[in-house]
């Protein structure tokens, strides 16, 4: 029993570490060392294309296929060279009568294929042992000599060339210019950034190096139209020349996220769900060379560490200044907002009741500046009694203008004290009774509760003493228009 068990307990695990190493699998556009991982297939006709271009097909052909095309273009030009001259000699029949004293062959001493080979071999080589040579009573073999000298010179300066561009690509350069291994997302200069490292392993120096991101990511148009690998640019300094790069020590490329940027609306949490590949493009000259090299390297989302920042890997020793690769990838982590910028401006757009002005709101203005507080005020003194109905009505005109002319009004809003504005205004002097005109701030001044909104709560403590005023000036009315007012009011 415990041998089934552990037999199915190294079926699960097998089976467990199989899934895990599918999951963590990641399909790359670029891989890590800059190699394309793309295949062409079912080219069709197309395929003839490449023997057009033959110099340059030979050239990106790996090694071993350059070297046995080398070996064997040699080895075949030379047999079928050796060849010719053998059938020259044979059809004259310098083979049979090559050793008698009196007979001139085209080619001295060539009597067999080892010979004529070796004939070859010494004229296309310049070698010259003076043993064999061709006569002047052959016309066929200066042709083919011709040929030969033609031929020999064309093979030699397109394998010759082919194998030097092959040797002097500036490929292997590329292997010394070096990307850190993960990308950081932290905040720097108060702005939410993408960041990753790039060094510069030789002493001799990137001539005009520039680097360039593209984001490789699948996305759906709004026709409806599917793009797998949608390519868009990532902005690391194209306005401001920091994607000129002066590459003397490890630098920190960075790529400001903002509105503009793919990366808007990412966020921490965000961020395990998605399914991008960030690639970087490093080109510039080498200066010995002075040929053009481009690196490349690549950042799935699992190598994006939200809330990290690298370590310092510069420090200045006695007369210079020294660069620590062992740190070159190390990170640490900082405090970072988990949120996404998106998230941050639209927090920060908020309106706060507690804290935004009464003249920037302007849906505020929209509703509290209009001509409701008229009508408002209309309704409520309807229910008042003839005399103050009656100096209530005597000026209603001046307090519409004003409200009009505050609710046009940008800069103004509608609020306790707009309305104790218009209560100085309309307090002109009158011939009507004084206790009536009393009683009718004493209302005003009640009535604030009703124009006021949230955003007044600060400027509530006011009208507590205006209230307490009101109150106090009421006391003063007789008792028939108190009564009257506190039934009306209440």
């Amino acid at each position: 029993m415990s041998a089934v068990r552990r037999h199915l307990w190294d079926e699960y695990q097998a089976v467990g570490s199989a899934r895990g190493s599918a999951r963590r699998k990641r399909q790359r556009f670029v891989d890590k060392n800059g190699r394309c991982n793309v295949q062409h297939g079912n080219l069709g006709g197309e395929s003839s294309r490449y023997l057009s271009d033959l110099f340059t097909t030979l050239v990106d052909l790996k090694w071993r296929w350059n070297l046995l095309i080398f070996l064997l273009t040699y080895t075949v030009a030379w047999l079928v060279m050796a060849s010719m001259w053998w059938g020259i000699a044979y059809l004259r029949g310098d083979l049979h009568r090559a050793h008698e004293q009196s007979y001139q062959p085209c080619v001295a001493n060539v009597y067999n294929f080892p010979s004529a080979f070796l004939f070859f071999i010494e004229t296309e080589a310049t070698i010259g042992y003076g043993h064999r040579y061709i006569t002047e009573r052959c016309p066929e073999g200066i042709v083919l000599f011709l040929f030969q000298s033609l031929l020999g010179s064309i093979v030699d300066a397109f394998l010759i060339g082919c194998m030097f561009i092959k040797m002097s690509q500036p490929k292997k350069r590329a292997e010394t210019l070096v990307f850190s291994r993960a990308a950081v997302i932290s905040q720097r200069d108060g702005r939410l950034c993408l960041m990753f490292r790039v060094g510069n392993l030789r002493n001799s120096h990137m001539v005009s190096a520039q680097i360039r991101c593209k984001l490789i990511k699948s996305r759906q148009t709004p026709e409806g139209e599917f793009l797998p690998l949608d390519q868009c640019e990532l902005d690391v300094g194209f306005g401001t020349g920091a994607d000129q790069l002066f590459l003397v020590s490890p630098l920190t490329i960075c790529h400001e996220i903002n509105p503009k940027s793919p990366f808007f609306c990412l966020s921490q949490r965000s961020l395990r769900s998605e399914q991008f590949e960030i690639v970087v493009i490093l080109e510039g000259i080498v200066e010995t060379t002075g040929m053009t090299c481009q690196a490349r390297t690549s950042y799935t989302e699992d190598e994006v560490l939200w809330g990290h920042r690298f370590l310092p890997v510069m420090s200045l020793e006695d007369g210079f200044f020294r660069v620590d690769y062992s740190q070159f990838h190390a990170t640490f982590e900082v405090p970072t907002p988990p949120y996404s910028v998106k998230e941050q401006e639209e927090s920060l757009s908020l309106p706060s009741p507690f804290n935004t002005p009464i003249g920037n709101n302007r849906n505020r203005r929209k509703h509290i500046c209009s001509l409701d507080c008229i009508d408002i005020l209309e309704e409520k003194t309807n229910k008042f009694p003839s005399k103050l109905q009656k100096l209530s009505s005597r000026k209603e005109g001046l307090q519409r203008r004003v409200l009009r002319m505050s609710s046009s009004n940008v800069e103004k809003a509608c609020s306790t004290g707009d309305l104790l504005k218009i209560q100085q205004i309309s307090s002109v002097p009158s011939n009507e009774d004084g206790d009536e005109r009393i009683q009718l701030k004493a209302f005003r001044i009640k009535s604030e509760s009703l124009t006021q909104s949230t955003g007044d709560l600060e400027l509530q403590k006011k009208p507590q003493g205006m209230l307490t005023l009101g109150t106090r000036l009421e006391d003063n009315l007789p008792a028939k228009l108190r009564k009257m007012n506190s039934d009306r009011l209440s």
